[in-house]
């Protein structure tokens, strides 16, 4: 499935039905009172957050939806049929916005959610509502109120316990199919990862979501790369998993690197807690990861571990790292 994150769409409520002008007319009854009834309310526009979506892709393919309209009254007092509700699945992390892609209206942080983002119109009223003592016969109705519509944007920002940044082809991918059910797609070259990717990892009877941020190049925050448009995605995040190629020349200026792109996105961003993993080791010597850990570690206040996403007992202790700082 393709990965898409924000969107434009039209949406229409459906229109009120027409009231009824009608009369009774019935045998040997010369002059029947009024008996038209209301037009039903046609549907709303109803958005809904939804477990199992993580892409707004179906959006590209449909940008109009229109809810039903109202049926009119008729005779014999007969309230015309309500148009249904047309209801939209969003992913859990969207957030809607006005025509001008800036106002925020409303923002899914739960599974379930509902948001009434165009409401329908109202019925009309039947003659037989303007009856009165001085008027036995009107012949007034009204007409249905015209359903709300609106051009609005959805952005997709992932909710996820877990973000895993990092500089391109440090491992991410292949640590969030280690320690997850996700099956992203995994190769020995830069921006292997195009989309985020989700997972969920489960350890002593817990349950966290982690998600995989295509790799931070340097300018990512001015749209480099893959820009700016990814960085929003771990905005949500409780914590960081910074991953880091310990074979790399220089792991500092690596680490330095992807610290300067969240702060210039956004200085939240850097503040939040992160955990610091070193991947990769079984490629080094003992030795020499001893003295990379002692240079590395200066001045860093982060915690610092150690790992290799081919060996089970790195896999089970970044799990119980991780569910503490999901907490």
């Amino acid at each position: 499935m393709k990965f898409l994150d924000q969107v434009k769409i039209y949406i229409k409520a459906g229109n009120g039905g027409d009231g009824s002008p009608s009369f009774r007319r019935e045998k040997f009854i010369e002059f029947g009172g009024p008996d038209g009834g209301d037009g039903g309310n046609g549907g709303s526009v109803i958005l809904k957050a939804e477990r199992n979506l993580n892409t707004l892709i179906d959006y590209r393919y449909q940008q109009h939806h229109k809810a039903k309209r109202g049926g009119n009254g008729s005779g014999k007092n007969r309230t015309g049929k309500s148009g249904e509700n047309l209801v939209l699945k969003v992913p859990l992390g969207t957030q809607v916005f006005e025509e001008d892609n800036k106002t925020l209206i409303y923002d899914f942080v739960k599974i379930g959610d509902e948001f009434v983002v165009a409401n329908g119109g109202k019925g009309g009223f039947g003659n037989t509502r303007f009856k009165s003592s001085t008027n036995r016969a009107p012949r007034k109705f009204t007409k249905g109120t015209l359903g709300e519509e609106f051009i609005i944007w959805l952005q997709l920002k992932t909710i996820a316990d877990i973000g895993i940044i990092g500089l391109p082809n440090a491992g991410k991918s292949s640590l969030l199919a280690a320690i997850t059910n996700a099956n992203p797609k995994i190769a020995n070259y830069q921006f292997t990862t195009l989309n985020p990717n989700l997972g969920v990892a489960n350890y002593d009877d817990k349950e966290i979501t982690v998600a995989d941020i295509p790799g931070l190049v340097e300018g990512a925050h001015k749209g480099t790369g893959l820009g700016i448009q990814f960085l929003k995605h771990i905005e949500r995040c409780k914590s960081l998993l910074h991953l880091i190629d310990i074979t790399n020349e220089d792991i500092k200026k690596s680490y330095n690197q992807v610290k300067n792109e969240l702060k210039n996105y956004s200085p939240k961003l850097s503040k939040k807690p992160e955990l610091i993993v070193l991947n990769k080791i079984d490629l080094l010597k003992k030795s020499e990861i001893e003295k990379i850990i002692s240079n590395f570690s200066k001045n860093i206040k982060s915690e610092v571990v150690l790992m290799s996403t081919i060996e089970k007992k790195s896999i089970s202790k970044i799990k119980a790292k991780l569910i503490s700082y999901a907490s």
